[in-house]
């Protein structure tokens, strides 16, 4: 049975926003840290909090092939929601089928604006006034579900994109938390 209170943080990287959504819980736990990158920073730094944690390369293995794998760990976990945090890899439609409403991601622009990479510069250099982030529910089309919360984050004629990337970051790293929280108690 599937606990939508119990959830499993996808990383691919350092995990600053899952570490956000572990130190940050409130009525969720994360019970499980998986990667497609067995190296990735944020293993180290979730199983040394005592999460558990699950990593499979995935090159040389088949989209839905690792994908069923992955679930059938989730599954043994009773997890009940995905919270995608730096997970540069894209899920299959049998995976996203199967946890259909259930995977939410954070997003560097405000949706649905700037889908995809580079949000930043691409907000820089349209000449906008605000940039953000973006809660939102997965769906087959990259960045294109539902949106369940934003931030906006003011744009300073200064800023590069890194600087700005900066700004947004910090900004996730108060809103996933929150918006995963309301998520899992409706």
């Amino acid at each position: 049975m599937r606990d939508p209170k119990r959830v499993a943080i996808f990383i691919s990287g350092r995990g600053s926003n899952m570490r956000s959504l572990i130190e940050q819980a409130n009525g969720y736990s994360v019970v499980l840290v998986a990667s497609n990158k067995p190296h990735a920073e944020g293993l180290i730094w979730a199983r040394d909090r005592g999460v558990q944690t699950w990593a499979l390369e995935s090159k040389g293995i088949g989209k839905e092939e690792y994908d069923r794998l992955l679930s059938s760990e989730l599954d043994h976990l009773q997890v009940g929601t995905i919270a995608l945090a730096g997970f540069m890899r894209i899920l299959s439609p049998w995976f996203v089928d199967q946890w259909r409403g259930r995977i939410l991601n954070i997003h560097p622009s405000l949706l649905h604006k700037y889908r995809g990479l580079d949000t930043h510069a691409r907000a820089i250099e349209a000449g906008d006034l605000v940039g953000g982030c973006s809660v939102h529910i997965v769906t087959e089309e990259l960045d294109a579900g539902q949106v369940l919360g934003q931030a906006e984050v003011r744009i300073d004629p200064k800023d590069t994109a890194a600087s700005l990337e900066q700004r947004v970051l910090a900004a996730e790293h108060r809103l996933y938390p929150k918006v995963l929280s309301e998520f899992v108690s409706r």
